[in-house]
């Protein structure tokens, strides 16, 4: 009875999709194919610094953006993909204006800044200061006595990541206008620097005055600090002309190779489309974006139909609202039954190292086993706990998600500034994002039975 057993939980499980042997030997031979024909070339590279050269950044309500949407549409239309299409999204819309930061004293030179978005404006004479520099929340709290009528300095190094660390340009506003702070300014959110400031997105609290908030650079924020230590009195001009606008259209931006037996079942891939008002959004996640069209595209052209559809998706507004993910969702709710898995890539596209997966643990051991097939190119590693800000709100009802890892050193370099150009960017790393997502795209989506959720 016990051999009995043991045979047929054998069978069992060699008829389990994504078996070691019957996966490897029936799919490693087209994704080396994949692989191959990804990196013969720059196609993806020269797309994105088509597309980043042409419209430059594509910030939320603004025409690069739109402009770069109906160029897009073309050439995926050109490209032969399926339903391409643009859903329509209502988006936020926050105009930077006019904006300047200068030291006043005890020297006298200008500071390089962005505003953070979403901030409110100064009048237009600015806000001119006596400076209070803290190094945490708890201190500006310790010292709330002092920060009465003066610009609230966060000088806060960067600490154990970005999560930590960005709390500070989320909230800061909030909290030194809580201390009775007329403006704040962050010590820009970057593990290195070259006098380059890092905008991103901030938030108000209805309880509290809203008042400006800027970043300035890492050394300018030092060198306050510094000064403030020395028992210098500190003060700054701050000019703002940031406004929030009405809402304005948009697009979600869709394309698919459809599925050759089951076409209502979908595996979604993409990034986010648009970008801040800085720089052209090349990093982030321009690169994300391309790399995810080119991966649907390549299947389409090397006539590789999966048993599912797979839908590429460039969203629109993940900077600075995340509307393009919830207008997806909502538009999709329906069909999200039949979502088989989420893929994103908004991490940069350096040398791929595989992915982060959230799903069962079953679906788990599936998309390790399809993972192996990347161990040519080292990007093979498939690790607990991973998605995306764009694809959250689908994973929030149930769709496997998963987020493309890479070598992300120096991506917070050039995270949110003017330096997020496609320079920074190899041509054969990111052919290897390309690789790296078509390959756990076509596999999920031809596989006989989909992820189990």
């Amino acid at each position: 009875m016990h051999a009995i057993l043991v045979l047929v939980t054998a069978l069992a499980a060699a008829r389990l999709p994504g078996q070691t042997g019957d996966l490897r030997g029936r799919y490693q031979p087209v994704a080396d194919r994949i692989i191959a024909a990804a990196t013969a070339d720059s196609a993806a590279w020269s797309r994105l610094a088509e597309l980043a050269d042409r419209f430059g950044h594509r910030f939320s309500g603004s025409e690069s953006l739109e402009r770069a949407l109906d160029w897009i549409l073309a050439e995926m239309t050109k490209d032969g993909l399926a339903d391409v299409r643009g859903e329509p999204v209502m988006v936020p819309r926050w105009v930077r204006g006019a904006e300047s930061a200068e030291l006043i004293a005890p020297a006298r030179r200008p500071l390089p800044m962005l505003g953070l978005g979403g901030s409110i404006g100064t009048p237009a004479e600015g806000i001119t200061a006596e400076v209070l520099v803290v190094s945490s929340f708890a201190e500006l709290e310790r010292r709330a006595g002092e920060a009465r009528g003066k610009i609230v300095l966060f000088d806060v190094p960067w600490q154990g990541g970005y999560g930590p660390t960005v709390r500070y340009r989320s909230i800061g506003a909030i909290a030194a206008a809580r201390a009775g702070a007329v403006a704040a300014l962050l010590r820009s959110v970057t593990p290195y620097s070259v006098r380059t400031p890092h905008t991103g997105m901030t938030n108000y609290d209805s309880t509290v005055a809203r008042i400006p908030f800027a970043a300035i650079t890492v050394e300018d924020a030092m060198m306050l600090h510094r000064m403030q230590d020395r028992g210098e009195r500190v003060v700054v001009r701050l000019t703002m002309g940031a406004r929030s606008l009405p809402d304005a259209p948009s697009r979600n931006v869709v394309a698919e190779v459809r599925g050759r037996e089951r076409p209502d079942e979908v595996v979604v891939l993409g990034g986010h489309i648009d970008s801040w008002d800085v720089g052209q959004g090349a990093m982030d996640d321009g690169g994300g974006s391309v790399a995810a069209w080119e991966a649907v595209r390549l299947l389409h052209r090397l006539g590789l139909r999966p048993r599912r559809t797979v839908r590429v998706v460039l969203w629109t507004n993940e900077e600075n609202g995340l509307r393009g993910g919830t207008a997806y969702r909502d538009r999709h709710e329906a069909e999200l039954g039949k979502h088989v898995l989420a893929i994103e890539s908004d991490g940069g596209v350096f040398r791929p190292e595989g992915f982060g997966f959230t799903g069962s643990d079953s679906a788990y051991a599936v998309v390790r086993r399809v993972g192996g097939l990347l161990a040519g190119i080292g990007a093979d590693s498939v690790s607990r706990g991973g998605g995306g800000a764009d694809i959250g709100p689908i994973m929030q009802r149930g769709v496997p998600g998963m987020g493309l890892d890479t070598e992300g050193e120096r991506y917070f370099w050039f995270h949110h500034t003017d330096a997020d150009t496609v320079d920074k960017l190899d041509p054969r790393d990111m052919a290897l994002c390309v690789a790296t997502m078509a390959v756990m795209a076509y596999v999920v989506a031809d596989l006989e039975e989909p992820l189990p959720r």
